[in-house]
This record gives C-alpha cells, sequence and structure tokens, in this order.
C-alpha cells in the first residue's frame, strides 16, 4: 500500500512521495521475445510536489524531461551567505536564454531558443523541496522520438552503468525511477500485463475508475487547497501499480470543528450503499446549533475491510488521534469490521434512521404491508422499557408470520447496537431518530446524484460547504442578538437561555415547559422494583386551561 502526503505540518506522519523503484533504472536492450518495454508516462511537474532532497528533485525534471525529449540545467540558485546552503532553486529547459556572442573564427551555431519551460523548487522546513512555479510550454519542438544527447541525461548512463551487472555494454538509458508512477487518470478498458510473467498486474475492482482528467483534477485541486491553506489535510493511497485506490481529505475548518464536536461523528456510505459513480464515504457531527458539520470525506476504490481501515486511520491520523466516544454507521459488515478495529473502544452503533428507510425495499412486497410498518414504527419508537420492545416485537412477529424473515431476524440479533430503548445512556447529539416522523438528510443532499463524476463533485463540494458554512455564520448572528423569552420560572431556564445556542435552546425551553407542567406528583402503590406514580398536569384544550390525571409507572 503506497501513501501519498503532501502535508507540510511535521504533527503528521509523512510518507515518502517517490521511492527507488527495483534497481533504480531501466534499461532498453529488450527482452528474449525481442519486444521494448512499453514506457510509462511519469506525472507532470505540478505545484505543491515535494521532494526529500535537491537532487531527487532534479531528477524527477530530468526523467520528466528525457520522457518528453528535451534536457534540463539549472539556471540560478539562490544561498544563503553564512552557511553556503542551497534553499531556492530554477530547472530550466535547455534551450532556456541565450549565449554570450562569440568571437571566434567559426563559432558554434545558436542552440537556445529562450524557452520559457521551467520549474522552480524551494527548501521547505529545512528538509523537503516543494515545487513552487511551474511552467510546462516549450517555444520549440520537442519530441521524444528524435535522437539528441543532452549533457542532463548522462547521469542516468552513469546510475544505469552502477545499478547494472557489467555482463552487456549500456546501450539507452529509459528512465532512472525515483519516483512512484501514478496513474492518476481513468484506464476503462485498458489491461496493465506484465510481460515477465504473463498475469495482469491490474486488478479493475480494486481501485478508483477515474475518467480522463478525474486523477488530476482531484491532485490539482488537492495542490492548490493546500497551498492556499496549510492546514488542508489529504492522503492518496496508490497500488502496487501506481492506480489510485483511496483518497482522504479534509479542510482546516473540518478540523477545528472536530475539535469542539468530537463526542458522536457518522459515518456515511450513502453513495456506495446507493452505487453512485463516486463512492463517497463522508464524516458528519453536529455542531452548537444542531446542524450536521462535514468532518473529513474520502472516495473508496473497493468495499474491503482493507481499504476501510486505511480511510478510517487516515481521519484518525487528520485529527490527530482523538478518537469519537460513540460511531454511527450503517449495517455494512465490512464497514463495521475495520471500525472495530481502528477504533476498539469507542461505542458502535447502527444508525436507525437507515434502518428505517430500508423498510420499504425489505417489507414492501408483503401482504399487509401498512399493518406491518405500523406496528414496527410504534415497537421501535413507542417502547420505553426492554420488556415493552421484547414483547412488542414478538407479537409483531408472531401475527403476521413472519418468523423466516431473514432481515427481520437480523435486526433483532442486532438489536442493542440501533433500537432507542437499548440505547438511552448514550449521548447522540441528535443524530439518531426518537419519532417515526423524523427524517434526516444527508451532508451532500441536493449536491450529488447517482452519476455525479468526480470533477462536477469538486465543484458542488466547494458549494456545498460555502452554503453550510453560510447557514452556521446565520446562526451565530441569531443566537448572539437574540433575546430569548422564557417560559416558566424555573432558575435554570434563565441560566441556560445565556448559554446555550437559540436552536438547541428552542429543544431545551420545550423539555422544561412539559415539566413545569406537572405541579403535582404523588406515589400511590410499590410492587417490587416496580413504583406508581399519580402527576397532576396543566394542560390547554379550546384555549382553556385544564387539570389532568396521568397513572405512570417506573423500575
Amino acid at each position: 500500500m503506497e501513501e501519498v502526503c503532501l502535508n507540510s505540518e511535521p504533527i503528521f506522519d509523512e510518507c515518502d512521495d517517490y521511492e527507488v523503484d527495483g534497481d533504480g533504472a531501466f534499461v532498453d536492450n529488450g527482452n528474449e521475445s525481442g519486444e521494448a518495454q512499453s514506457k510509462k508516462n511519469p506525472p507532470l511537474p505540478t505545484v505543491g510536489l515535494e521532494f526529500d532532497s535537491f537532487d531527487e528533485a532534479y531528477d524527477f525534471y530530468n526523467v520528466y524531461a528525457k520522457e518528453l525529449g528535451f534536457g534540463i540545467r539549472v539556471s540560478n540558485s539562490w544561498f544563503r551567505s553564512k552557511r553556503k546552503e542551497r534553499y531556492r532553486a530554477k530547472l530550466s529547459c535547455s534551450s532556456a536564454g541565450f549565449k554570450k556572442k562569440s568571437e571566434a573564427n567559426n563559432p558554434r551555431p545558436e542552440t537556445r531558443t529562450g524557452c520559457p519551460a521551467m520549474i522552480i523548487i524551494r527548501l521547505v522546513d529545512t528538509k523537503r523541496w516543494r515545487i513552487v512555479e511551474v511552467e510546462l510550454e516549450h517555444n520549440h519542438p520537442v519530441n521524444p522520438q528524435i535522437t539528441r544527447f543532452y549533457k542532463s541525461h548522462k547521469k542516468m548512463i552513469l546510475a544505469a552503468k552502477k545499478a547494472q551487472p557489467q555482463l552487456h555494454p549500456v546501450t539507452e538509458v529509459h528512465t532512472i525511477k525515483l519516483y512512484r508512477s501514478t496513474t492518476l487518470n481513468g484506464c476503462s478498458g485498458c489491461s496493465n500485463v506484465d510481460q515477465r510473467e504473463g498475469i495482469s498486474s491490474v486488478d479493475h475492482l480494486k481501485h478508483l475508475e477515474l475518467k480522463d482528467g478525474d486523477g488530476h483534477a482531484l491532485y490539482n485541486y488537492f495542490c492548490r487547497m493546500k497551498l492556499t491553506n496549510p492546514n488542508f489535510f489529504y492522503l492518496m493511497d496508490l497500488d502496487n501499480d501506481g492506480h489510485l485506490r483511496n483518497v482522504f481529505w479534509a479542510d482546516a475548518r473540518s478540523r477545528t470543528t472536530y475539535s469542539y464536536f468530537c463526542d458522536t461523528i457518522t459515518i456515511d456510505t450513502t453513495c456506495l450503499t446507493n452505487r453512485y459513480e463516486i463512492p463517497l464515504i463522508s464524516f458528519v457531527g453536529v455542531n452548537h446549533h444542531g446542524q450536521s458539520v462535514l468532518l473529513g470525506c474520502g472516495f473508496v476504490g473497493f468495499e474491503s475491510v482493507e481499504c476501510f481501515v486505511w480511510i478510517l486511520k487516515a481521519w484518525l491520523q487528520c485529527m490527530l488521534g482523538c478518537s469519537p466516544q460513540v460511531i454511527i454507521t450503517d449495517q455494512n459488515k465490512t464497514l463495521v469490521a475495520a471500525v472495530t478495529e481502528v477504533f476498539p473502544k469507542a461505542c458502535h452503533c447502527y444508525s436507525t434512521w437507515y434502518i428505517m428507510q430500508r423498510v420499504p425495499e425489505k417489507l414492501g412486497g408483503l401482504e399487509g404491508y401498512e399493518t406491518i410498518r405500523s406496528q414496527l414504527n410504534k415497537t421501535i419508537f413507542s417502547s420505553l422499557k426492554i420488556a415493552e420492545f421484547e414483547t412488542s416485537w414478538t407479537n409483531m412477529i408472531k401475527h403476521n408470520a413472519l418468523g423466516d424473515n431473514k432481515w427481520l431476524q437480523s435486526l433483532y440479533e442486532d438489536r442493542t447496537l440501533w433500537a432507542p430503548v437499548y440505547l438511552k445512556d448514550i449521548f447522540f447529539a441528535g443524530m439518531v431518530p426518537i419519532d417515526a416522523n423524523e427524517s434526516f438528510k444527508t451532508f451532500f443532499d441536493g449536491y450529488v446524484h447517482k452519476h455525479t463524476s468526480f470533477k462536477e463533485f469538486l465543484d458542488k463540494y466547494d458549494l456545498a460547504l460555502h452554503r453550510k458554512y453560510h447557514k452556521v455564520s446565520v446562526a451565530d448572528l441569531e443566537s448572539r442578538n437574540l433575546s430569548l423569552e422564557l417560559k416558566t420560572r424555573c432558575n435554570f431556564e434563565l441560566q441556560l437561555s445565556k448559554v446555550y445556542t437559540k436552536d438547541i435552546f428552542s429543544k431545551f425551553q420545550s423539555e422544561v415547559e412539559g415539566m413545569y407542567s406537572c405541579f403535582n406528583t404523588r406515589q400511590v402503590s410499590v410492587n417490587g422494583p416496580i413504583v406508581t406514580y399519580i402527576v397532576k398536569e396543566r394542560i390547554e384544550v379550546e384555549g382553556n386551561e385544564k387539570e389532568a390525571c396521568v397513572k405512570c409507572s417506573k423500575l
């Protein structure tokens, strides 16, 4: 598993962006069948790309130049005067600039054209070199098929001589591969075959199926975000053939938000479940207004425990190893296994809302479906005690002859992970419905559809975040400037009106108001663990206030 991480902050464990492949060189001598090895295009020089050393950056650009058919040279260098340490350099096309006029009788012909193609690299964090400026266009023809020897390519031959056994002379150097070649764009219909082994080296089912340009659109977006916001975080997971397998990213605001609201998160895999074109997975929390907030997201190339573990660990690394207390997911067994492995101490629950969304699909074809659905809702949301839930569930199964229904059987076996009556002591921050009429929307609802492409999603992603952040700002403003009306004489209502935001306080206030209307409570009997009370409550009927008595019991 190969990771590409361009985060410059030392608090994160960085992985090498480039590494030597094999002996560090490939020689085009032909194989036994007489067929030449197929050439792989190296990745384009891109702003934000980082290297472990100056030589590594030079070799990267030199390999790129060799593949396109031009040479390079160091046209400018900047040094710190006291230590004579290079901290900035400009690598240009060998045709850059112009030579001084020679006074010789037979001067050499001018070969330079003032070509603007170049990259500028700079030392960051005193240990890594980063590309800070790129110009790819040349003002002269370049062709890798034209045989021409460039001085910069001599280093490739020297490296090849050192790496190859001296049984045969080195005739031509193909590439010094000091980086991991990434196949970022889609390869639908293509097949990479290892000619020595005669077997396919790419499993199309286990990496992201990107269309032409999708990979570079993702990478360029990440580089742009990283340069404009150093706290932007992303990781790219490559398979052994350089194909993009998994991706994760989170912006600075998501990371800061999690530091405040890290109690409960939902891992949303709606796009995976519904087989969307983009295999999107989102980490979602709830803020101080009760609004959904994005805590990071990614793309999963294959629904395996390994891939889910990678993306969960990437998210955990992004959040500095701070694990949430409660994690809500759907019933995806591979995701469940990954959550158990990465977050062994967190309380893991299933999404009740997701389960209820599947009721029409799983039970819609049964006779008496409406009656079954009504009984199921009552069992789930009206049971105040575990005994009530068990009795109601048994009666529903028995009266509707559902004993052989596999889906309901699996739900009952996992009831402690999703049924509200079993989860009363767990803080869900309002992310679990307590009423059958409650509805929830995914974070990107309205922005992503079944055929949204990777490129399109990047535009929708920014738009969605902009609108969500605007709602947070409006809610913040309303909470600061709004004077709330108190409905009871309880001291804690006054106290919390100064602490809670408008939306959270309104929910709290309705509970206080309901409690305040209960003006008299009297115990009437005790039967073992069951205590029975009579509660008098003021209620309003047709504008008139009346008293009502309610008999209730508790264990």
